[in-house]
């Protein structure tokens, strides 16, 4: 399969931070800005920082005095929030081995990241070394796909009309909503402070199309999938009947997401 170009890849990344961060990603970055107690001048590094929402949440917090610094390993999400935000530190790069110095950080925050890192805990050991002495780490992941039932209905639906590969691609970013299994990642890594604490925030699309397409055009391209439109309008009607537990009057999809969020403070 041919590999998308650079432009292709930033209208994918475009397409994420329109059908996805708002719906998934955005009520989440306040949440975490705030349970890391932000002050104004502080140093702060958002790893897998995506189109940079979180990013920008938090160089509010900080002020002109404090310095933000977004890092994700994929270009094309580093041009959309470059283009968003001028202003912040964007930087490409690996959360398994951070170009940073050692404490360099008054906090280090991670959203929705962890869950595709090649090593979880090598990422969380670099987090926690260019922390600061005293420094916060937060850290969100989806909770478990038995939890969020529309998704799991969806991810079954791409498994029978499209491929198993592709069911297992949209299950994947739940795949650490396990607390056991993530406090052993967190303690794996030698972070025995862990602390975890689980909240719900509904998401909702404005139609089961919408929701498709969040994903066909939002990020599965990413992992070179890609469906025709044949097939997206296959996906789409099927869906529908999936989703209709969870279909609003007008035609919204809504549903509760549990997010778990993990800090710890660097001893």
């Amino acid at each position: 399969m041919n590999k998308l170009n650079t432009r292709q890849l930033e209208t994918v990344a475009k397409a994420y931070d329109t059908l996805l961060v708002p719906v998934l990603c955005e009520k989440w970055a306040y949440r975490l800005a705030d349970v890391a107690s932000i002050q104004k001048g502080q140093r702060i590094l958002d790893v897998a920082c995506g189109t940079g929402i979180l990013a920008r949440v938090i160089a509010e917090r900080v002020g002109s005095e404090g310095l933000v610094w977004g890092m994700d390993a994929n270009p094309s999400m580093l041009a959309v929030a470059n283009r968003i935000a001028p202003d912040i530190e964007w930087h490409e790069g690996s959360a398994e081995a951070l170009s940073y110095e050692n404490d360099s950080f008054d906090a280090v925050h991670c959203q929705f990241g962890l869950m595709f890192f090649s090593s979880p805990k090598a990422a969380l050991q670099e987090m926690m070394r260019v922390l600061k002495p005293g420094g916060h780490l937060a850290v969100a992941v989806f909770g478990p796909l038995d939890d969020i039932p529309a998704y799991a209905a969806i991810a079954d639906v791409y498994e029978r009309l499209v491929d198993k590969s592709v069911g297992d691609a949209l299950r994947m970013p739940f795949s650490m909503g396990d607390t056991d299994m993530l406090a052993s990642t967190f303690a794996n890594a030698g972070v025995h402070s862990a602390k975890i604490t689980t909240e719900k925030e509904a998401a909702c699309f404005s139609s089961v199309r919408n929701m498709v397409l969040s994903d066909v055009k939002g990020w599965f391209p990413f992992a070179e999938i890609h469906l025709g439109e044949d097939k997206i309008e296959a996906v789409t009607e099927e869906a529908k009947t999936a989703l209709q537990a969870f279909q609003t009057p007008d035609g919204a999809v809504e549903f509760q997401v549990p997010v778990h969020i993990v800090q710890a403070i660097k001893p």
